[in-house]
C-alpha cells in the first residue's frame, strides 16, 4: 500500500525547525511525516498506538514509541520528555494533550498541527464531535505560543474535508517560510 504524501501544511512549516533538531511526530500513523522529517536531517521521536508502519524507520535518528495517548490518567507525553525543536500532529485530536504539547516545545520550537473540524461529518470520518475541532479552537488552545499561521475551512485535497491547522512557535515572531505554490498545486 502506498504511503500518502506528507501534508502540504507540514511541508510548508518544517523548514522553521532548527536544523538537526529533535522533533516529536505525535500519532505518527504509517510514518509519512516521520520520513519527511528524517529526510530533512532531523532527529525524530515517532509515537503511535500501533507502530507496525513505523518500525522500519527506527534507527540512530528515529525512536519509535508504542503509546496509547488516550489511556490512563495524567500526561501521556511525560515519558517522552520535552525540549522538542518541533512537534507535528496531523489527523489526530485528544484535547487533554494541548497543554502538554505546548509545554514540550523548546524555546523557538515549532508546533505544526492539522486535523478535522466541525462540518467534516458531511464528508465522512471522523463524524464524532469529540474528534472535531470547534471554530478557532487551535488558536485558543495554543494562545500562549506565537501563532505564525492559522487556517480553517473546507478543503478538497487530499480529500474533501473540513480542517483546522496552525503553525506556532514558542518564541517571538520570525521569518515565515515561502509557500512553494508550484509544488503545492502539483502535489494536491
Amino acid at each position: 500500500m502506498d504511503q500518502p504524501a506528507p501534508s502540504v501544511w507540514v511541508r510548508r512549516f518544517t523548514p522553521l525547525i532548527r536544523p538537526g533538531g529533535q522533533v516529536l511526530d505525535l500519532a505518527a500513523g504509517g510514518g509519512r511525516h516521520t520520513r519527511l522529517l528524517l529526510d530533512m536531517g532531523l532527529r525524530v521521536t515517532a509515537v503511535d498506538r500501533d507502530i507496525a508502519g513505523l518500525r522500519p524507520l527506527a534507527g540512530d535518528k528515529c525512536e519509535i514509541h508504542a503509546i496509547d495517548l488516550e489511556a490512563g490518567p495524567g500526561n501521556a507525553l511525560a515519558p517522552l520528555g520535552g525540549d522538542y525543536d518541533g512537534i507535528v500532529v496531523t489527523n489526530y485530536l485528544h484535547r487533554p494533550l494541548f497543554a502538554p504539547l505546548a509545554a514540550a516545545l523548546a524555546p523557538d520550537g515549532v508546533l505544526i498541527y492539522e486535523t478535522f473540524a466541525i462540518g467534516n461529518e458531511r464528508f465522512g470520518h471522523p463524524r464524532n464531535p469529540d474528534f472535531l475541532l470547534h471554530p478557532g479552537e487551535l488558536i485558543d488552545a495554543f494562545a500562549a505560543l506565537t501563532i505564525l499561521a492559522f487556517e480553517q475551512g473546507e478543503v478538497s485535497l487530499p480529500r474533501p474535508s473540513v480542517i483546522q491547522r496552525i503553525a506556532a512557535v514558542a518564541g517571538p515572531l520570525g521569518r515565515l517560510p515561502e509557500a512553494d505554490l508550484d509544488r503545492t498545486a502539483a502535489s494536491e
